[in-house]
């Protein structure tokens, strides 16, 4: 080869390396921030060549693209947290990690990313997603109100045939599905109140719905004017959470929930623009310090029936979940890989991730169910002296813990094949991230 040639070659290959930078303008470690989706909503993957380093540090060699496992971490805590709170009722659990908050701004961030393609079809596939897991807990729920006598023509609670219209919420959640206060006997397998516990984390579906509807506009509004989109649902919380203006019935509940976390839902935009990244780290800390120091002062004066839940203070959440959000956004790792002892969760946490729909809509139903199946245990011969009951007497709550999780397992493997049928995806009974045959695979 002649110099002339040699040279003609290295131009052709800056030409082409210039070409393809143009191509792809985000740099690999951003495009791996951006790359957090929860299973069913990961698009078809393309590859990314990597940029050659401007300055010879260290950190500049590209990763490949894959999940965030901090966000997905993160997922799992408030999973498990919304367990535990529903089933001890420990008020100062809301204080200690603001499940709904975090998992607001996860599904934010993701919508925020998705929404890179057309409005309509992201909106069509996010509520393809969520429904099939939804009609499953539905019939199954219905099937057991029914059977245990429950009349919604004749239910003084829900106006007759308008509470029969309302029955389509638990087709399309637009809004809050009717459920007798109390259904069956007293004397029965159940209490005659678990259709209420049943029926109460489906004002996550219908706040998260609404939500994807109106994502397209805010996140056109964030992108215009991002800090008073920011900012603008804590206004609104301080309006409609603290009295100023009531609004009645399920419509103002469905407004408190969209104001309450819709600060939440818009950190998540934040930090998939990247927005959080350019905010020095002292000063978004500082920040949420403040605003959370003023969510616990706000609760103080405000504690409802159960003291600090500050679910009953709708001010209070709002605040508190912005700042510990803010917070654990800021410090995000990025992990490609859970690190250090936290390896040894990665299978739960990939089964979670991918299941979080089917246990967050059947783990009350499953914590009621608990109850028929211990009280089984009284009527064992080692049973029958007092010591022995007392001892059950004083551990129940224990063991309504100990075993909910194999029956949120079974539930798993029952119902959770739906989500993959809802993604379009082939069914799996137990996904977390190992296929058969085969080593363990990293998501």
């Amino acid at each position: 080869m002649t110099h002339e040639q040699q040279e003609q070659q290295e131009q052709q290959e800056q030409q082409q390396e210039q070409q393809e930078r143009q191509e792809y303008p985000v740099s690999p470690a951003v495009w791996l921030r951006e790359s957090a989706e929860s299973p069913a909503e990961i698009p078809q993957q393309r590859s990314v060549p990597s940029a050659p380093p401007t300055t010879p540090a260290p950190q500049s060699t590209a990763r490949k693209p894959g999940r965030d496992r901090y966000l997905d971490l993160l997922r799992s805590i408030a999973l498990v947290r919304v367990v535990v709170y529903h089933l001890f009722g420990w008020a100062w659990l809301t204080v200690l990690f603001p499940s709904m908050g975090v998992m607001f701004a996860l599904a934010g961030s993701l919508m925020a990313r998705s929404l890179n393609r057309p409005a309509l079809g992201v909106i069509k596939g996010r509520v393809r997603r969520l429904l099939p897991p939804l009609w499953a807990f539905s019939a199954v729920a219905l099937t057991l109100m029914f059977a245990g006598g429950w009349n919604i023509l004749k239910d003084p609670d829900h106006g007759g045939t308008w509470g029969l219209i309302d029955l389509v919420n638990y087709v399309v959640p637009l809004g809050a599905p009717p459920f007798p206060w109390h259904v069956g006997s007293e004397s029965g397998l159940l209490e005659d109140t678990w259709a209420v516990q049943a029926a109460g984390p489906l004002w996550y579906l219908r706040a998260y719905l609404w939500f994807v509807i109106a994502s397209p506009l805010l996140l056109r509004a964030f992108r215009r004017v991002p800090w008073a989109t920011l900012l603008a649902p804590l206004a609104l919380t301080a309006i409609v959470g603290t009295g100023i203006v009531n609004i009645p019935g399920e419509t103002g509940n469905a407004v408190s929930d969209f104001a309450v976390y819709g600060g939440c839902w818009v950190l998540g935009f934040a930090h998939h623009e990247g927005l959080l990244k350019r905010i020095p780290r002292y000063a978004a800390v500082s920040c949420s310090a403040f605003l959370m120091a003023f969510g616990l002062w706000w609760a103080s004066g405000h504690l409802g029936p159960d003291g600090w839940d500050l679910n009953d203070i709708p001010l209070a959440q709002a605040t508190w979940s912005f700042g510990v959000v803010v917070i654990l956004l800021q410090y995000s790792p990025s992990w490609q890989e859970l690190p250090g002892k936290l390896a040894r969760w990665d299978k739960l946490v990939t089964l979670s991730n991918n299941r979080a729909v089917t246990i967050y809509l059947w783990h009350n139903m499953l914590i009621m169910a608990t109850v028929p199946i211990i009280d089984q245990v009284y009527n064992l011969p080692f049973m029958q002296s007092d010591r022995a009951v007392a001892a059950l007497d004083t551990t129940y709550m224990l063991w309504m813990f100990v075993l909910v999780w194999p029956l949120i397992a079974l539930t798993t493997i029952a119902f959770g094949w739906i989500e993959d049928i809802a993604a379009r995806r082939s069914p799996r009974l137990w996904p977390n991230g190992v296929k058969r045959g085969r080593s363990r695979r990293r998501s």
